[in-house]
């Protein structure tokens, strides 16, 4: 069982930078593929990064790429979401999640990901 807190999130003025952590419980975190999607509201819940259990493969979404940066501390159990250059269109609930399934690929897909944390709102103002 894993269990994922955030922090992080708040309002922030366009073009600014939030860092979102995910820290997780258990000693099973470094087994895990970790990722961040985020819902805004009236919309399906969209993939947002993802990184590989040693952090070596990461992959973005297009819209976030180069804007982006996910890591992770595997010693601290904890991954971020470095976000900078926010746009009103960032604005969302974010989520973290953890993918236990130990493929050979980093997912993309929110179905394959099996614990997720309560979610951290961000809000971009224009």
């Amino acid at each position: 069982q894993v269990q994922l807190v955030e922090s992080g999130g708040g309002l922030v003025q366009d073009g600014g930078s939030l860092r979102l952590s995910c820290a997780a419980s258990g000693r099973t975190f470094s087994m895990n593929d970790m990722g961040w999607f985020r819902q805004a509201p009236g919309t399906e819940r969209e993939f947002v990064a993802a990184i590989s259990r040693s952090g070596g493969r990461t992959s973005y979404a297009d819209d976030v790429k180069g804007r982006f940066t996910i890591s992770r501390d595997n010693a601290k159990n904890t991954v971020y979401l470095q976000m900078n250059r926010l746009k009103p269109g960032d604005t969302a609930v974010y989520y973290c999640a953890a993918d236990s399934s130990r493929t050979p690929y980093v997912s993309r897909q929110y179905h394959e990901y099996d614990y997720w944390g309560q979610g951290t709102q961000v809000t971009v103002s224009s």
